[in-house]
């Protein structure tokens, strides 16, 4: 499937394995440009407040949606309030216009998972975890109704082409983050479905959905980097497995960003494309470090957009806002 409606901008600089642009919202948009295919991905949705950014997402027809996490938030342990929440999402009318018309997949957070910073203590995290698979419409014979977490991986085809999203579940095995170093996030089934997952790969692009930042590491807020030993083979695994063409998506932050890190044995810059939030921001923020970092931070509402470009091996990564403005742009050429 050929996607059009896709858009170049102005400014727009070169580097070595990766072009990045910065644009104002009120630059004009340039002719269209096509892409392969294309996939969108957001967090940080609360149900309770407006949700401006369906429409914009629509107008990228994207094959692929992907839930960072925070898709609603209930914060509770009262089960039938949770399903409501999900029930009046489901029926947001952008929201279910998308599920009409592009694959949906996703991983949850703190908030959707049922308390705020919460790990593998949780004690409703069996019932919310049915009830995120309602949500997701998620056949009762699949194998995530009969197994601790919702880590899931799934192939996405066209024109000759394998994308492999892998969703991972950073909240149902967490341990508690003042175990650090001594602690897991994945725990050990999904440690070893990962790699299974990760070794037999044969995809041509590989799209890694972490909840939470994983390059990013000198913030105080929730991040891989809290647990080093995790993060550090989780690098590792990317470079030993030999997938091609991974890219990271994350969100939790209410800020969205580019983190890139050059690692030995990887023939591009890996990425961290974080993307969040949909419905509400980090208004406050006022700047920290980052050393990885790509372009500025952005706090507007916003989604994140991959358009793929087969041909020249190539992934456009976008942050969009609301009217569909182009927040920040980066390229990455495999």
């Amino acid at each position: 499937m050929l996607k059009i409606l896709r858009f170049s901008f102005i400014l727009f600089l070169v580097a070595c394995n990766s072009t990045s642009g910065i644009v104002e919202n009120e630059q004009q948009e340039q002719p269209q440009k096509d892409y392969d295919f294309t996939i969108v991905f957001g967090s940080c949705n609360d149900q309770d407040n407006a949700q401006p950014l369906w429409e914009p997402i629509l107008a990228h027809h994207p094959d692929a949606f992907i839930w960072g996490g925070d898709n609603i938030y209930a914060d509770t342990p009262d089960m039938e309030k949770m399903k409501a929440m999900y029930e009046f999402q489901k029926n947001v009318e952008g929201y279910r216009k998308l599920v009409n018309t592009a694959v949906m997949l996703g991983t949850w957070d703190d908030h959707d998972f049922g308390k705020n910073n919460a790990g593998k203590e949780w004690e409703k995290k069996a019932e919310s975890q049915q009830l995120f698979l309602d949500f997701m419409n998620v056949p009762q014979d699949d194998v995530r109704r009969n197994r601790e977490g919702v880590y899931y991986a799934q192939d996405l085809m066209t024109d000759g082409k394998t994308i492999k999203v892998i969703l991972l579940d950073t909240r149902y095995f967490r341990d508690p983050i003042d175990e650090g170093r001594e602690g897991t996030i994945l725990g050990d089934a999904q440690w070893d479905w990962l790699e299974d997952e990760l070794n037999s790969s044969t995809a041509d692009y590989h799209i890694i959905m972490s909840s939470i930042q994983v390059l990013s590491r000198q913030h105080r807020f929730e991040k891989w980097a809290n647990f080093p030993e995790d993060r550090q083979h989780l690098l590792d695994l990317i470079v030993s497995s030999g997938i091609k063409k991974p890219i990271i998506i994350s969100g939790d932050r209410h800020i969205s960003e580019f983190s890139k890190m050059d690692i030995e044995g990887l023939g591009a810059p890996l990425y961290d494309f974080t993307s969040s939030g949909m419905t509400h921001v980090y208004e406050d923020f006022d700047g920290e470090p980052n050393r990885y970092r790509e372009g500025d931070v952005v706090f507007q509402l916003s989604f994140g957009v991959l358009n793929f470009d087969f041909e020249n091996e190539i992934v456009n990564m976008q942050m969009r806002g609301v009217e569909n403005a182009l927040l920040q742009e980066t390229s990455v050429k495999f």
